[in-house]
């Protein structure tokens, strides 16, 4: 599948898929945000657009709205909680600069970036910010934050994330306007998603140059 075209046309994606597999569709919907957020290796999968897209299912009465943010946080929550245990079993690894095929060296110090410039409110801000989302929480395992306290940013962030964008595609996502130009819509919060590293890589290319 293409993955421009699995972007843009969302909400087509998620109809097929809520059509074929039912109520198995709750699974495949876990799997996704748990991979998204969980795994180093997938940071490409749909985030916030997904959310958004499946709250307006759930506000059309194809989902049900009460079952997706407890299934939906439950991933989010859970995938960063693995991925920080990922960083922590890696971290002898990724201190001895050994290379491991699946990281990239570029995700990795982008996140340090942020790491040195919000502390552990990374773990919350990173939520809304792709691929630093998926790296987060693993540099919080590799040695950046004790567990105790990454937990209690994990369940912040999470439940932030998912219940914002989620509810913003609920009560939003049926409007006239949202509904003509949705694709445009999934384009504008893929790109307000990607701004803020753009900007920051920007800035920091920048200074390098001078």
């Amino acid at each position: 599948m293409d993955f421009i075209d699995l972007f843009i046309h969302l909400d087509d994606h998620l109809n097929t898929l809520v059509q074929t597999c039912g109520p198995w569709t709750y699974l495949v919907l876990f799997l996704i945000v748990f991979c998204e957020t969980g795994l180093v290796f997938t940071p490409f999968l749909p985030g916030d657009s997904l959310l958004f897209a499946v709250g307006t299912l759930a506000a059309v009465g194809i989902l049900d709205i009460q079952g997706t943010l407890f299934i939906l946080s439950a991933a989010a929550i859970l995938g960063d909680s693995a991925n920080y245990g990922i960083g922590h079993i890696l971290a002898p690894k990724v201190f001895g600069h050994e290379k491991i095929p699946f990281l990239k060296q570029e995700y990795l110090e982008r996140t340090e970036k942020f790491f040195e410039k919000y502390g552990g409110k990374t773990i919350i801000i990173a939520r809304f910010v792709p691929i630093i989302r998926t790296f987060a929480p693993f540099l919080a395992g590799v040695g950046a934050m004790r567990y105790r306290r990454f937990l209690l940013y994990n369940v912040t962030g999470g439940l932030l994330w998912v219940f914002v964008l989620t509810l913003a595609g609920y009560y939003f996502g049926t409007l006239k306007f949202v509904k003509e130009n949705f694709s445009l819509v999934i384009l504008g919060i893929i790109i307000v998603s990607i701004l803020p590293g753009v900007v920051e890589f920007l800035r920091h290319r920048k200074k390098d140059m001078l």
